[in-house]
């Protein structure tokens, strides 16, 4: 009888303890990666790790898989390289929401828009954390960061939404909260074809918490739990409180031909090597 596979195997323990911040939820959201590809059995010489730059780009150092660490914004890029270099790895992308959607922004539109066979796991908790708490594209409306004391007077993204309509096969939202439904939604990315997001809301007591979260890390927690909402609660709200909730589930799901796919209907010559049977 096979043994499954543990945590452990993909979780490089040598490495504790963790850099991040006491409270932060990178720690959570980080074993609800390694437990996903734990029950899916993807042996770890069979995944790379694609980051940049933050806080959440610190995340391969703790990783056995192949990893690699790249320059702000470009963990796509490089992804795109990787999995069109070698089709049968699974390509993980791990972005922090400024790294994502500011400096990385058009490389995440572009990945979308191509649909490239890679899984992006978003760590969104609204700022800036490893540079000083400034505000990112997520950050919502009139909160208060260290580049907006006063409160930002910028629209954020909606990190699904832009997702979705820039082409995106599978997109989900969850949070450091639901961590059940965060792994689960994970699983479900690893194994569909396609460009695939996964947003994590986060947790950043030091940064982002303590400038609009009255209280300690548990009420940091709270709040995400707080914000978080069905679709089907989210559609019943009136504008105002729409403003202050974030919906969560499984948003998007389709069957998109992937890019390496569509690119080999026409160019015949690229399906000679055999490779890129699985995702």
């Amino acid at each position: 009888m096979a043994v499954k596979l543990s945590y452990r195997e993909y979780f490089k323990e040598e490495a504790l303890p963790l850099m991040w911040c006491a409270g932060c939820g990178n720690g959570i959201l980080l074993r609800a990666i390694t437990d996903a590809l734990a029950d899916l059995e993807i042996p770890p010489h069979q995944v790379v790790v694609s980051t940049g730059i933050g806080c959440w780009g610190k995340a391969d150092d703790y990783m056995k898989t192949h990893g690699f660490h790249g320059s702000h914004g470009r963990a796509l890029a490089f992804g795109t390289g990787i999995k069109l270099g070698n089709p049968d790895l699974h390509v993980i992308a791990l972005m922090g929401d400024g790294d994502a959607l500011a400096i990385g922004g058009n490389h995440f539109i572009h990945a979308a828009r191509r649909n490239i066979d890679i899984t992006a796991i978003i760590s969104n908790n609204f700022t800036y954390g490893m540079t000083g708490g400034q505000y990112s594209p997520t950050t919502p409306l009139s909160y208060k960061t260290t580049t907006s004391p006063i409160g930002v007077a910028e629209p954020a993204f909606d990190v699904c939404s832009l997702s979705e309509e820039c082409g995106a096969n599978y997109v989900a939202r969850s949070t450091v909260y639901h961590v059940t439904q965060l792994k689960r939604f994970i699983a479900a990315a690893i194994q569909k074809k396609g460009f695939n997001v996964v947003e994590a809301i986060n947790t950043c007591p030091t940064h982002f918490g303590r400038r609009n979260i009255p209280g300690d890390t548990v009420e940091m927690m709270n709040y995400v739990k707080e914000i978080s909402i069905s679709k089907s609660r989210y559609e019943k709200l009136d504008e105002e409180e729409k403003a202050k909730h974030l919906v969560t589930g499984e948003l998007v799901n389709r069957d998109r031909p992937d890019f390496l796919s569509v690119y080999r209907e026409i160019n015949p010559a690229a399906s000679e090597t055999g490779r890129g049977e699985g995702k």
